[in-house]
């Protein structure tokens, strides 16, 4: 029962999954991943005992993979779209972008980029990205959203190609922010972190600590706390990494579920023969 139960929560993770990076989307992720749980639990034998929970997961799943295929189908070839502009852009994480049939969109220009290039590669690409809103209304609306975008603010977007030295976003920066909150949060327990607001740039200078006052620090707590606290540590932290293995590596999470699955159901089977 346990281990069907993470089966159960990994099902349930497809279908709520978010995402907050642009190139990241939950909902496709969450579909891509609830198809790899169903070709597994497709493949099971449902003759052998205590099979049958296992099998009407797997007619749930593929019900709601039939039921959702044309929105993930449309979602796709979304994404795909978003890809080839970030190529267009050269933004970094995405320089070797595919399309769906796993050809390069653009190739990296040997010679140096300038804005005006990339514009007329833009509107080159925005022009041939015409989607049916009836058939695809996901990419209809990401085709009306980057257009939309692209009038507004395109002229703004391209001084990074003339500017040497000038990052195309403000990514690592507000990471460190990031970095900063989350540790004043973990030091002060609050939730608030004003006192950035105005000792934030000061931080910075200072995000580092020796490692001989870390040393001091741990030194002071006894040892059987320390491992009792590492227990309870590894006991919250299994749920998020259990989900942390299903999202990088889904075939091999769920296969080592059914795996266990299948071994706890040999004990059984052998303590009833012997009982």
């Amino acid at each position: 029962m346990a281990v069907e139960a993470q089966i159960r929560s990994a099902i349930r993770d497809c279908v709520n999954r978010t995402s907050r990076k642009p190139f990241r989307w939950g909902g496709l992720s969450g579909y891509q991943q609830l198809e790899t749980i169903g070709q597994i639990l497709r493949n099971l034998t449902y003759q052998e005992i205590d099979t049958d929970y296992l099998c009407l997961l797997s007619a749930w799943v593929d019900q709601a993979l039939g039921n959702n295929l044309s929105v993930a189908s449309d979602l796709e070839e979304a994404h795909n779209w978003l890809r080839r502009i970030a190529e267009c852009l050269r933004y970094p994480e995405h320089s070797s972008a595919k399309t769906s049939d796993g050809t390069n969109t653009i190739q990296s220009p040997k010679l140096p980029l300038t804005s005006f290039q990339v514009r007329r590669e833009m509107e080159e690409l925005l022009q041939q990205f015409v989607p049916e809103p009836q058939q695809n209304p996901a990419q209809f609306v990401l085709k009306k959203k980057l257009q939309k975008l692209w009038d507004k603010y395109g002229a703004n977007l391209l001084h990074c190609y003339d500017i040497p030295g000038l990052p195309p976003d403000n990514l690592k920066i507000e990471s460190l922010f990031s970095n900063l909150r989350r540790h004043q949060r973990r030091i002060s327990g609050r939730k608030s972190t004003v006192e950035l607001r105005e000792l934030g740039q000061s931080q910075v200078l200072f995000v580092a600590e020796s490692e001989q006052q870390l040393l001091e620090q741990i030194q002071q707590v006894p040892i059987t706390e320390y491992k009792l606290q590492r227990r309870k540590l590894a006991l919250n932290e299994a749920p998020r990494q259990q989900k942390r293995r299903l999202h990088r590596n889904p075939v091999s999470t769920i296969q080592a579920l059914v795996n266990q699955h299948t071994e706890l159901r040999t004990v059984l089977e052998f303590q009833a023969l012997k009982y």
